[in-house]
């Protein structure tokens, strides 16, 4: 029987549980949230003993994170295409409300997402979370990682600078050295038989849809091997195997509240490194943003030499009569472009 107060509402007995009303018990009626924060956060058990080799796996899912939202607004305003792109970046950065900025974190975020990411893998082999029964979660973050090579590889293209250039010359040329099927593959993935628009166009595609959802896909498939096996420690203790009578392992601390604070302090630390390097030095001195990145991309002269394309050969005209600031046909790579140093440019003064 029911217990009603004087007004006619059920009255909560002692010991009693509050009736589950309002806007959460609606919501859980149809989404199992309660449940959820209880099987993958406070109901999941880690080991006590985490150090500092344990921020990372945390911090990568952040970076990712910044990508996909920094991604998204420069591609409200990027256009893909050999006469556009690199003009396109220029007006983020010069025109556009704190479009530096949002290049910025991007790019940056890129860097900084390698470098969590090496060390989330170094913590691995130090504390052989690649051995059984955690083979499985070692094989899909090695897929994860071969999926964000390809997408920082399609990423550096997409500005179209000349480092842009003559790096998707190098890579997409690597695949030609395949016994049998390498010319054509290259042309496939350029998608013609020079590094062109159409690369830039399907580079921009996959990097902007294909990539990031796979990309999510293995990262989710990623987090649920590691929630059915459990994470390592660096005593390589299975907590596992040694429960409680109520079911919990005795030498673990549930993920929250204990983890998810200890991670917001690893969190703090990487913002204030990652912010003092967007705001005061972006490009860290080249190795983050090349300087030849900062000009358009330039199929004749390479970004490190002033010499003629595809030759070493000594230049049989004078170079102040090449390199003129017009446009004109390069006979060596048969390509149009600006200031060649090449002694077949027939560039118009």
């Amino acid at each position: 029987m029911t217990v009603k107060t004087a007004t006619g509402a059920p009255a909560r007995l002692p010991g009693g549980a509050a009736p589950k009303q309002g806007l959460r018990a609606w919501l859980n009626k149809r989404l199992p949230v309660d449940e959820f924060i209880e099987e993958q956060l406070t109901g999941y058990y880690a080991p006590k003993n985490f150090n500092f080799w344990y921020f990372f796996g945390s911090l990568a899912l952040l970076v990712l994170v910044l990508q996909l939202v920094t991604g998204i607004f420069l591609t409200m305003f990027y256009k893909p295409g050999e006469l556009t792109a690199f003009d396109s970046v220029e007006y983020i950065m010069r025109e556009v409300d704190f479009g530096w900025l949002i290049r910025y974190l991007h790019s940056t975020g890129a860097s900084a997402f390698f470098i969590v990411v090496y060390l989330h893998m170094f913590r691995a082999f130090l504390y052989g979370s690649y051995r059984a029964p955690r083979e499985l979660l070692w094989l899909i973050g090695m897929l994860v990682y071969l999926a964000l090579m390809a997408e920082a590889f399609m990423g550096y293209v997409l500005p179209w600078g000349n480092m842009s250039f003559w790096g998707a010359q190098v890579i997409v040329n690597l695949f030609g050295t395949i016994p049998g099927i390498g010319t054509p593959l290259v042309q496939w993935i350029r998608g013609d038989y020079g590094i062109a628009d159409a690369t830039l166009n399907r580079f921009f595609a996959l990097h902007v849809a294909a990539l990031p959802l796979a990309l999510l896909l293995l990262v989710m498939l990623h987090l649920v091997a590691l929630h059915r096996t459990g994470s390592n420690n660096p005593d390589g203790i299975e907590i596992k195997e040694k429960l409680g009578p109520d079911g919990k392992p005795l030498d673990g601390i549930p993920f929250h509240p204990y983890y998810t604070v200890k991670d917001v302090v690893g969190v703090g630390v990487f913002l204030l490194l990652f912010t003092l390097v967007v705001f005061f030095k972006p490009n860290l001195g080249g190795l983050f943003l090349e300087a030849p990145n900062f000009e358009p991309a330039n199929p004749c002269p390479h970004p490190s030499t002033s010499r003629r394309c595809g030759t070493s050969r000594p230049t049989t005209r004078s170079c102040a009569r090449c390199r003129i600031s017009a446009w004109g046909r390069c006979s060596c790579c048969w390509r149009w472009c600006r200031s060649c140093s090449c002694p077949g440019s027939t560039a118009r003064r």
